[in-house]
Protein backbone atom coordinates (compact mmCIF):
# COMPACT_ATOMS: atom_id res chain seq x y z
CA UNK A 1 0.00 0.00 0.00
CA UNK A 2 1.59 3.17 1.19
CA UNK A 3 0.40 5.43 -1.47
CA UNK A 4 1.42 8.95 -1.22
CA UNK A 5 4.99 8.22 0.62
CA UNK A 6 8.52 8.58 -0.33
CA UNK A 7 10.22 5.62 -1.08
CA UNK A 8 12.52 6.30 2.05
CA UNK A 9 9.25 6.34 4.01
CA UNK A 10 7.74 3.54 2.44
CA UNK A 11 11.06 1.73 3.47
CA UNK A 12 10.77 3.00 7.12
CA UNK A 13 7.18 1.30 7.37
CA UNK A 14 8.54 -2.15 5.65
CA UNK A 15 11.45 -2.06 8.16
CA UNK A 16 8.92 -1.03 10.82
CA UNK A 17 6.82 -4.09 9.80
CA UNK A 18 9.79 -6.42 9.62
CA UNK A 19 10.55 -5.14 13.08
CA UNK A 20 7.27 -5.92 14.87
CA UNK A 21 5.91 -8.86 12.29
CA UNK A 22 9.44 -10.58 10.69
CA UNK A 23 9.92 -11.26 7.01
CA UNK A 24 8.20 -15.03 7.46
CA UNK A 25 4.92 -13.67 9.31
CA UNK A 26 4.78 -11.15 6.57
CA UNK A 27 5.03 -13.49 3.79
CA UNK A 28 2.01 -16.02 5.50
CA UNK A 29 -0.20 -13.38 5.88
CA UNK A 30 -1.79 -9.86 4.00
CA UNK A 31 1.74 -8.49 4.25
CA UNK A 32 1.01 -8.03 8.25
CA UNK A 33 -2.00 -6.08 7.43
CA UNK A 34 -3.72 -8.89 9.55
CA UNK A 35 -1.95 -9.84 12.09
CA UNK A 36 -2.87 -10.54 15.57
CA UNK A 37 -0.08 -9.74 18.70
CA UNK A 38 1.09 -13.05 19.41
CA UNK A 39 1.38 -14.37 15.86
CA UNK A 40 4.39 -16.37 14.79
CA UNK A 41 5.19 -18.21 11.28
CA UNK A 42 4.30 -21.74 12.58
CA UNK A 43 1.07 -20.28 14.47
CA UNK A 44 -0.42 -17.28 12.75
CA UNK A 45 -2.96 -15.24 14.65
CA UNK A 46 -4.77 -13.10 11.75
CA UNK A 47 -8.15 -11.38 11.51
CA UNK A 48 -10.50 -11.53 8.84
CA UNK A 49 -12.43 -7.88 8.52
CA UNK A 50 -11.14 -4.55 8.20
CA UNK A 51 -14.18 -3.22 8.78
CA UNK A 52 -12.37 -1.91 12.25
CA UNK A 53 -9.97 -2.30 14.44
CA UNK A 54 -10.50 -6.22 15.90
CA UNK A 55 -9.42 -5.24 19.59
CA UNK A 56 -9.34 -8.89 20.61
CA UNK A 57 -7.21 -8.93 23.78
CA UNK A 58 -4.38 -11.66 23.91
CA UNK A 59 -4.24 -12.53 27.40
CA UNK A 60 -1.04 -14.15 26.56
CA UNK A 61 0.80 -10.62 26.33
CA UNK A 62 -1.94 -8.94 27.76
CA UNK A 63 -2.36 -6.83 24.32
CA UNK A 64 -4.55 -5.97 21.58
CA UNK A 65 -1.86 -5.05 19.36
CA UNK A 66 -2.97 -5.90 15.80
CA UNK A 67 -1.91 -5.23 11.89
CA UNK A 68 1.11 -4.14 10.13
CA UNK A 69 2.18 -2.26 12.33
CA UNK A 70 0.77 -3.65 15.48
CA UNK A 71 -1.55 -0.69 16.62
CA UNK A 72 -3.10 -1.23 20.04
CA UNK A 73 -6.79 -0.55 19.84
CA UNK A 74 -6.78 2.52 22.25
CA UNK A 75 -5.04 4.37 19.92
CA UNK A 76 -7.01 2.92 16.95
CA UNK A 77 -9.65 5.06 18.56
CA UNK A 78 -8.13 8.26 18.84
CA UNK A 79 -6.08 8.04 15.00
CA UNK A 80 -9.10 6.99 13.42
CA UNK A 81 -11.16 10.30 14.97
CA UNK A 82 -7.95 12.34 13.82
CA UNK A 83 -7.79 11.19 10.59
CA UNK A 84 -10.83 10.90 9.99
CA UNK A 85 -10.60 6.69 9.06
CA UNK A 86 -13.52 4.66 9.05
CA UNK A 87 -11.76 1.33 9.03
CA UNK A 88 -8.56 -0.62 9.33
CA UNK A 89 -7.67 -1.18 5.81
CA UNK A 90 -3.73 -1.37 4.79
CA UNK A 91 -4.45 2.28 3.95
CA UNK A 92 -5.26 3.41 7.29
CA UNK A 93 -2.83 1.28 8.98
CA UNK A 94 0.17 3.26 6.90
CA UNK A 95 -1.92 6.56 7.37
CA UNK A 96 -1.86 5.98 10.94
CA UNK A 97 1.79 4.77 11.02
CA UNK A 98 2.78 7.73 8.86
CA UNK A 99 1.05 9.96 11.82
CA UNK A 100 3.15 7.98 14.59
CA UNK A 101 6.12 8.85 12.69
CA UNK A 102 5.28 12.64 11.67
CA UNK A 103 4.71 13.04 15.59
CA UNK A 104 7.50 11.62 16.48
CA UNK A 105 9.32 14.35 14.32
CA UNK A 106 11.24 11.65 12.69
CA UNK A 107 9.90 12.39 8.50
CA UNK A 108 13.30 14.43 8.53
CA UNK A 109 15.73 12.21 9.74
CA UNK A 110 14.28 9.59 7.47
CA UNK A 111 13.78 11.73 4.15
CA UNK A 112 17.49 12.01 5.40
CA UNK A 113 18.31 8.90 5.26
CA UNK A 114 19.73 9.01 9.48
CA UNK A 115 17.50 6.07 9.78
CA UNK A 116 19.40 5.05 13.53
CA UNK A 117 18.26 8.59 14.49
CA UNK A 118 14.67 7.90 13.60
CA UNK A 119 14.58 4.73 15.01
CA UNK A 120 15.38 6.42 18.17
CA UNK A 121 12.85 8.95 17.74
CA UNK A 122 9.97 6.41 17.26
CA UNK A 123 11.14 3.70 19.51
CA UNK A 124 8.20 4.41 22.25
CA UNK A 125 6.29 3.77 19.70
CA UNK A 126 6.78 0.29 18.25
CA UNK A 127 8.39 -2.04 21.26
CA UNK A 128 10.64 -3.56 19.04
CA UNK A 129 13.00 -1.16 18.24
CA UNK A 130 16.29 -1.02 20.09
CA UNK A 131 15.66 2.01 23.13
CA UNK A 132 11.54 1.22 23.48
CA UNK A 133 12.31 -0.39 27.00
CA UNK A 134 9.21 -2.66 26.77
CA UNK A 135 10.74 -5.90 27.92
CA UNK A 136 10.12 -7.16 24.87
CA UNK A 137 12.37 -8.64 21.85
CA UNK A 138 14.64 -5.04 20.58
CA UNK A 139 15.79 -5.51 16.73
CA UNK A 140 19.19 -4.20 16.56
CA UNK A 141 19.89 -1.26 14.45
CA UNK A 142 21.98 -3.53 11.83
CA UNK A 143 19.27 -5.65 11.31
CA UNK A 144 17.08 -2.54 11.02
CA UNK A 145 18.97 -0.52 8.91
CA UNK A 146 19.61 -4.07 6.43
CA UNK A 147 15.97 -4.56 6.32
CA UNK A 148 15.50 -0.97 5.15
CA UNK A 149 17.77 -0.77 2.78
CA UNK A 150 16.32 -4.05 1.25
CA UNK A 151 13.01 -2.11 1.12
CA UNK A 152 14.52 0.53 -1.33
CA UNK A 153 15.50 2.97 1.24
CA UNK A 154 18.82 5.21 0.95
CA UNK A 155 20.93 6.01 3.85
CA UNK A 156 22.83 9.05 5.00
Amino acid sequence: MKHDCSPNLGAFLDMIAVSEIGDLLLMRSANGYNVLVGATPTHPLLFTSYATHPNILNKATNSTAAGRYQLLHKYYDAYSKQLDLTDFTPASQDAIAIQQIRECHAIPLIEAGKIAEAIAACAHIWASLPGAGYGQHENRIAVLETAYQNAGGKLA
